[in-house]
């Protein structure tokens, strides 16, 4: 592994050489401070929504309340845009993008940045969720740290692990799904190395927020008694939370689209969302903000309203999410899934009680918190995520066996449409996603000019052939690039193969000059090139060398067998845990 970012990442300042016996031990212990320190920022985003909240609480009675959503939009947009300096975003796909191209490095603003402009978006009234806000906060929390203490590339990510799960546990008081969704959507790999700092860091942060707000779920609900046919009405519900997931992703990436296409500032952007979120809410309510008391009432059973509303809510909280997200709000996704999933598992219930009415059902909070878990799933493609989420939250255990179904068929179902989850969508597109112990992962740590071969003996295109014979000798090289040898500009090169009937015949020492001989249509490589391609180049062209160009000039070579060998040095690196 080379040195990064200025300062080799296999040391240790002497401070720290206590811990450098056992990686192991220095995570756990880094861990559990990362753990806590996350626990108190999702602690200090919960309690500034619900100070906003209750601030806001006596304007929304007056008719000019739609715009309280447009202007806590603009605020948060303002604060990301002018001070900041930070583009408005969901969070997540962020703190991926660190972890699979920069080892995890984020900045240190990032563990406030979206704590604020979310808390001014949410608590406004925009249909959004804290939880991605925190998951930010809480990986640049633990990045931060590791940099303090000069950790290595692995080591920071496991530390963002730790942040990211850390914040998620304390937002939910919900430990396991704090590790699971660090391990399953940021880390994307299921490693020793990372699973034990992490779990110690859900841990903690799951601690913090017991003794700030209690030991208590999320929602509580009634007992549920699933029987069979419950549980295959299961696989229609499913059916239905993978098209609403799918309908959310595409409405969210259609409401993006367009917003960009308005050539106003993005503040004003972002204003506009807000106040047609708020117009939306001044007619549904249950659209606004997280949306927690809708699903509350849900999963207890005592949602009033009746078959129609409920099917009106699911995609008015759809749209209503996509206004505040999609033009330049803050804040996560969790929680309109929460919400939207447990419209549609309302909604399915009232659907089957319609359609077959002689049939006895469980509780319809029973499938309304199936739906939470479908859409979370669905829309995430984490059906762990989704499976201990919902159990933790709601301490549903009866219903396991058919939140096991929904969050599989639901995943499943949305990845046949959808390839990429919600969170990894543009970032593949991009080709930013790298999955862990991948050729792209491994290629992209490496760089061309780490792999250039200066040994190659450079000639001039006006020399003669007997001239270049005589370096020919020299060299224990089969390639020879040839420059101008006025501007030093890239010609051509020169193999040994291809001019070995003009070396062996010396008539034509005298009267033949590089540049007849030299082949000018040749593949070069800049040195900002992604590895990857080059590799893919030199199959597709059946070469096992490639010159290296910057600036016109000749740098030096790139080989195969080079590359192949620092891959697998970087290869043993990244998998020695």
């Amino acid at each position: 592994m080379r040195k990064k970012f200025g300062f080799n990442i296999w040391r240790y300042p002497s401070r720290w050489i206590f811990f450098r016996f056992d990686d192991r031990l220095l995570l756990i212990s880094i861990g559990a401070l990362v753990g806590s320190c996350s626990g108190l920022a999702a602690m200090a985003l919960n309690r500034g929504l619900i100070g906003m909240f209750e601030f806001l609480h006596h304007y929304r009675q007056f008719w000019w309340a739609f715009v309280i959503p447009g202007i806590g939009a603009a605020l948060s947009s303002l604060f990301l845009e002018k001070i900041i300096k930070e583009g408005a975003g969901h969070g997540v796909p962020e703190v991926v993008y660190s972890v699979s191209r920069y080892g995890g490095l984020m900045r240190m603003r990032s563990s406030f940045s979206r704590l604020i402009s979310s808390c001014l978006t949410i608590g406004s009234g925009g249909s959004a969720g804290p939880e991605a806000p925190v998951v930010m906060s809480g990986a640049a929390i633990g990045s931060n740290i590791a940099q303090f203490f000069s950790l290595n590339d692995r080591q920071r990510v496991a530390l963002v692990g730790c942040g990211a799960a850390g914040a998620l546990s304390a937002i939910f008081n919900a430990p396991i799904t704090g590790l699971v969704f660090a391990i399953e959507v940021i880390i994307g790999e299921w490693s020793a190395l990372n699973i034990v700092p992490i779990a110690v860091a859900s841990v903690f942060g799951a601690q913090v927020s017991r003794l700030l707000a209690g030991n208590q779920i999320a929602f509580t609900h009634l007992q549920f008694h699933v029987r069979p046919i419950d549980t295959l009405a299961c696989l229609g519900l499913a059916v239905f939370t993978a098209a609403v997931s799918i309908l959310l992703t595409r409405t969210l990436r259609v409401s993006g689209g367009m917003s960009h296409q308005i050539k106003i500032p993005v503040w004003l952007r972002a204003m506009t969302g807000g106040c047609i979120v708020g117009v939306i809410g001044f007619f549904l309510p249950d659209v606004l903000g997280e949306g927690y008391h809708s699903v509350q009432l849900m999963v207890e059973g005592a949602f009033s309203k009746g078959l129609m509303i409920v099917s009106l809510l699911v995609f008015a909280k759809i749209v209503a999410t996509s206004f505040t997200l999609g033009w330049g709000g803050s804040g996560g996704i969790f929680a309109p899934c929460l919400v939207i999933g447990s419209f549609t598992g309302l909604m399915y219930h009232r659907f089957i009680e319609v359609v077959l009415p002689g049939v006895s059902w469980v509780n319809e909070g029973g499938f309304a918190l199936l739906g939470m878990a479908g859409l979370i799933s669905g829309i995430l493609q984490a059906p762990l995520t989704g499976i201990f989420l919902i159990i933790e939250i709601t301490g549903g255990y009866e219903v396991i066996l058919p939140l096991i179904l929904v969050s599989a068929i639901s995943t499943t179902l949305c990845h046949a449409f959808e390839p990429a989850s919600f969170y990894f969508k543009d970032l593949v597109e991009k080709g930013h996603y790298l999955r862990p112990r991948t050729d792209e992962k491994v290629l992209a740590d490496l760089s061309v000019g780490e792999l250039v071969e200066k040994d190659c003996m450079i000639v001039s295109k006006d020399m003669k052939l007997g001239d270049f014979v005589k370096i020919m000798q020299k060299s224990h090289r089969n390639f020879f690039p040839v420059e101008d040898e006025h501007s030093g500009e890239f010609l051509g090169l020169i193999h040994l193969d291809d001019v070995r009937e003009y070396i062996f015949d010396p008539l034509l020492y005298e009267t033949v000059f590089l540049e007849q001989i030299m082949n000018p249509d040749i593949e070069t490589v800049d040195l900002d090139d992604d590895l990857a391609e080059v590799l893919d180049r030199m199959d597709a062209n059946h070469l096992f060398s490639m010159p290296v160009i910057a600036n016109k000039r000749f740098v030096g070579m790139i080989s195969k067998a080079t590359l192949l060998d620092k891959y697998r040095s970087e290869l043993i690196v990244q998998t020695d845990h």
